[in-house]
């Protein structure tokens, strides 16, 4: 062979083999890698109501997106369509499965070529039986003509100007002859269920043509049920879809809100109007309240009453006020001018014309006010602050436009034409329960005080008879230690599920009893698992059956049916949860529209193994042995199982699968799950990239004896061993997750757990528990006894260990490093640092003091500073810091909201006083987390600058050993723009 030949030969060889090695070997991810990652949009996946098609987009961290759509039955009838840029695609199916919409947004070159502003988005229609595509250009929003299938109805978006008009043009398309047609001006439309009807209103220019009007599809017919120089919003169908309820309003320029008129509508074949108009009803209806725009009108079911809000009207001018105050400016001005006069006169000084000029200026009266005094008119800007304030200044400044805003329920009886006020001020909650007959009512303003400063939780309940309006006391200053103690109503409306210091009742409305239910159950539904400073909280219930007669509790373990006249005994419908440490978890409802479970149908819980970290799905039969033999595990895997859906016209069901380093992906089952289809592939990226290689379950006991776990997180290409540099991660209980995948992107706290392992460490996520009145020694006493037990695994480097934790977590970092130095590097993010003064701080985001978290929440402490001064400074990071000799690197941001700033400068501030090694980033006009993009990216690659310099022994930038002066700041931000460095 020719010696030329050969050597090409090998040389291409070498090259083949040098990619296939490449390929073989997959690097490291690098933060540059990730705007290019593109993963499932797990919260976009449908399946279509008949069980033969599967949706879900496939979105990059950055750039634009596509759409996958997907035969259940036949994996290579598959299709892709570009949908642009979007964190979250639209898209939906119609109810007989043969059309799929979604929209198509602008790229995001073009997106930020346009700097922010709108752009037009379109929307795609595919006949999937005839493999057919149309597109429709600047939609806003779109929807299919539900159970009827036969209409694509279009709003397009507003072209130029339009005057006053707030409504555009609604496109009607038929789904079978394409044709179409345009209503203009509409500004709400809505189908009724069956989709036969659609509602729609218009508001044109002038309110020329304004009015709702009701289209019958089938016979294409439109009718104008009433039109005026209005506004008409807010339509609302019944469920069955057989009548509609809405709200007119009309300005008056006496008040600043519209006054309201409400409008029923039923018997939609032959529409029959009620229009109710407050104003016109001084005998029920007080002149000083109006209908609210800001609460949707309902119908009952029985369609004999129709409920909507009220609220008080509020003048826009005082002109009776203003009209004295302008008179009396004219009188003292008079006066002023008078008695400016008469000094001039009688000023001896004036010898000229200039003195008399000076003499004026000095006395013009637009300098003075007619008292003499300076005449500022303008308002002070301020707040006044008072100890028996029910809420802090700051908390009424986040809720004055929800307050503005509020509205009281009321409800007006079709037959008699009488409007009844169903709640005011004193009773500022109200919820109406299913079938209309009565109403749950809440009021908190006896406790609201004491509430926000310590948290403990209190409510006076009330029990509305919706046939009079009359109200009756149901509970007097009730404790709600925790959500699962809170009145539940069931699926009947006839009676309401509590629970009361440590038991469940069922309280019957109309009988007005009430039954202990778990008075003669030998288990406990007391949650003693949660370590925060409330009385007996309570495991949440699973819910009501659909005929009212029973309720599902949980004991933290098993799943009971209970009966709700407490006379039948109760079944633990599991069996086997407390005894082989199975917690049955949540039940799958697989019907949107169900009303309370059905015993006839089989139920899938969820299940989950506290000590083994395995997740799965059981069923239990009715009407089968099953009732006693406990439940059926159909799945169950040392994986994270989830998401159990139900086609909604078939018996085809899907479930989800994910585990670390294996993203999330769909399976195709049947209703016992034994089959398992792949639908979806987890890795969507053509580069292969190093990943973990897996977990590890780490026991341990606390140094007070509590037995807890941790996951310990291998890196990629793991070698028996051989030990790793670690970082260590926390935030309260976190082993639950060891089989969850993280998706590569940028967080708001620059941690990745997948881009850590993938660069070569371990992470290790131990549980801490806590002990009332010391938050931060209890991790001291989780953390350092877990992370002991991890070294053993033999995977840690023991002398390479970091430290990272956001908030909560940041604290507890804070804390850690003043307590021992195990760990070589620790960063911390957003942390608490001084317990005392945190206390009496304001969480900004809420506007709420911090006292109640402090005392009933996260903080776990039995009182304020004041009664308890040793366990505030023992657990207070700030008054340890002599002690600190880890490097410690510092997120903390201006406009924090939640963990004031000051918090992270006292602390930063103590630590260089003695010269301790930390840093502190701040990115200005950022809350407690990280949100614009450029931040996360930053803040991401120079954390793990910083452990990648402590534990792994690289070269530190100079931002790390020596800092960055202002005057060079912009310079070290150029040079360090992410894809730069």
């Amino acid at each position: 062979m020719n010696k030329k030949l050969i050597y090409l030969f090998l040389a291409i060889f070498f090259i083949f083999e040098a990619q296939a090695q490449e390929n073989s070997n997959p690097k490291p991810m690098q933060w540059k890698d990730i705007p290019a990652w593109k993963s499932i949009s797990t919260g976009s996946f449908k399946m279509s109501p008949n069980g033969k098609w599967v949706v879900y987009g496939i979105l990059p961290v950055e750039g634009d997106g596509e759409l996958i759509i997907q035969n259940t039955n036949d994996p290579s009838d598959k299709k892709s369509f570009a949908i642009g840029s979007t964190n979250m695609p639209s898209v939906s199916f119609s109810d007989d499965s043969r059309w799929i919409a979604f929209k198509e947004y602008p790229k995001e070159k073009e997106k930020k070529a346009n700097k922010g502003k709108p752009l037009p988005e379109k929307v795609i229609l595919i006949d999937l039986k005839e493999d057919k595509k149309q597109e429709f250009e600047k939609v806003g929003s779109y929807s299919f003509n539900n159970i009827a299938s036969t209409h694509l109805v279009l709003n397009l978006t507003k072209e130029g100007s339009s005057g006053d008009a707030k409504g555009s043009d609604l496109l009607l398309v038929a789904l079978k002859t394409g044709k179409k047609q345009n209503l203009g001006n509409v500004s709400e439309f809505s189908f009724n269920k069956a989709g036969t009807h659609l509602a729609y209103t218009v508001d044109a220019a002038n309110q020329s043509g304004n009015g709702v009007y009701l289209m019958n599809l089938t016979s294409n017919s439109t009718t104008v049920l009433e039109s005026d120089e209005a506004t008409f919003k807010s339509i609302n169908w019944t469920e069955k879809g057989d009548a509609f309820a809405l709200l007119k309003m009309v300005k008056d320029k006496k008040y600043k809100q519209e006054h309201g008129k409400l409008i029923g509508v039923k018997n939609i074949n032959n529409p029959q109007l009620t229009i109710y108009d407050p104003a016109k009803d001084s005998v029920n209806f007080s002149q000083s309240y109006t209908i609210s725009a800001n609460r949707r009108p309902q119908w009952s079911e029985d369609l004999t009453r129709i409920f909507y809000g009220i609220h008080p009207l509020v003048l826009a001018k005082k002109e009776d006020e203003k009209a004295g105050k302008k008179s009396d400016n004219k009188d003292s001005l008079k006066l002023a001018e008078s008695e400016k006069l008469r000094k001039i006169l009688a000023d001896t000084t004036i010898k000229s014309m200039a003195d008399l000029q000076k003499a004026i200026a000095k006395n013009d009266s637009s300098k003075a006010s007619p008292s003499g005094k300076s005449d500022d008119l303008t308002k002070p800007d301020m707040a006044i602050w008072h100890w028996q304030d029910t809420r802090l200044q700051s908390r009424q400044q986040v809720l004055e436009n929800q307050d503005k805003n509020y509205s009281f329920w009321a409800m007006y009886q079709v037959s008699n034409g009488k409007h009844t006020a169903l709640q005011d001020s004193t009773m500022k909650e109200l919820t109406i329960l299913p079938k209309e007959k009565y109403a749950l009512g809440a009021d908190q303003s006896a406790y609201e005080l004491d509430m926000n400063l310590d948290g403990q939780n209190y409510r006076d309940f009330y029990i509305v008879d919706l046939s009079t309006g009359e109200k009756s006391t149901f509970l007097e200053k009730f404790y709600l230690p925790s959500f699962g103690s809170f009145p539940r109503s069931s699926t009947d409306g006839s009676k309401l599920l509590y629970a009361y210091d440590g038991h469940f009742y069922i309280y019957d409305i109309v009988s007005k009893t009430k039954t202990n239910i778990t008075e003669k159950i030998d288990v406990s539904f007391v949650n003693d698992e949660d370590d925060h400073n409330v009385i007996k909280p309570m495991q949440n219930a699973l819910g009501w059956s659909n005929d009212s007669k029973y309720i599902l509790l949980r004991d933290g373990w098993d799943i009971w049916q209970v009966s709700t006249d407490g006379k039948s005994q109760a079944v633990n419908l599991t069996q086997n949860g407390k005894e082989e440490g199975i917690r049955y978890q949540t039940r799958f409802i697989l019907d949107e529209e169900e009303k309370g479970y059905d015993w006839k149908k089989k139920q899938y819980f969820r299940t989950y193994g506290e000590h083994t970290k395995k997740s799965g799905i059981a069923s239990i039969d009715p009407g089968k042995a099953g009732l006693k033999a406990g439940a059926q595990s159909l799945l169950w895997e040392d994986a994270n199982i989830n998401r159990l859906s139900k086609a909604k016209s078939a018996e085809t069901f899907y479930y989800t699968k994910e585990t670390f380093n294996k993203p999330t992906s769909f399976y195709l089952t049947n209703s016992q799950l034994s089959e398992h289809k792949p639908l979806t592939e987890g890795k969507t990226n053509e580069v292969e990239y190093a990943w973990s290689t897996g977990v590890k379950l780490v026991d341990y006991v606390s140094d007070k004896g509590a037995k807890l776990q941790g996951a310990l997180f291998l890196p990629a290409n793991y070698e028996e061993g051989k030990k790793y540099p670690t970082i260590v991660y926390y935030y309260e209980k976190l082993s639950q997750t060891l089989h969850n995948y993280s998706t590569p992107g940028f967080s708001g706290t620059g941690w990745n757990p997948n881009i850590y392992t993938s660069n070569g460490y371990a992470v290790f996520i131990p549980d801490i528990v806590y002990t009332m009145d010391d938050p931060g020694m209890s991790a001291v006493w989780c953390v350092i006894p877990a992370v002991k037990e991890a070294i053993k695994t033999g995977v840690i480097d023991e002398k390479n260990i970091g430290i990272h934790g956001h908030s909560w977590g940041g604290y507890q970092t804070s804390f850690l490093i003043t307590q021992t130095d195990m760990f070589k590097a620790a960063a911390a993010g957003a942390p608490l640092t001084n317990m005392i003064s945190m206390y009496d701080l304001i969480y900004w985001n809420t506007g709420g003091g911090n006292m109640s978290i402090f005392e009933s929440s996260q903080g776990r402490f039995t009182g304020g500073p004041w009664e308890n001064w040793d366990s505030y400074q023992r657990n207070s990071p700030v008054y340890h810091v002599k002690n600190v000799n880890t490097p410690l690197l510092m997120l903390h941001n201006d406009k924090d909201g939640a963990v004031d700033f000051t918090q992270g400068i006292e602390y930063y501030n103590a630590l260089r006083r003695l010269k301790k090694p930390v840093i502190m980033v701040q990115y200005k006009g950022e809350n407690h987390g990280l949100s614009k993009l450029e931040n996360r990216k930053d803040y991401s690659v120079r954390m793990m600058e910083f452990f990648d310099h402590h534990l792994k022994g690289k070269e530190a930038p100079d931002w790390i050993s020596k800092g960055v002066d202002k005057l060079n700041l912009e310079d070290h931000l150029d040079a360090r723009v992410f894809g730069n460095n």
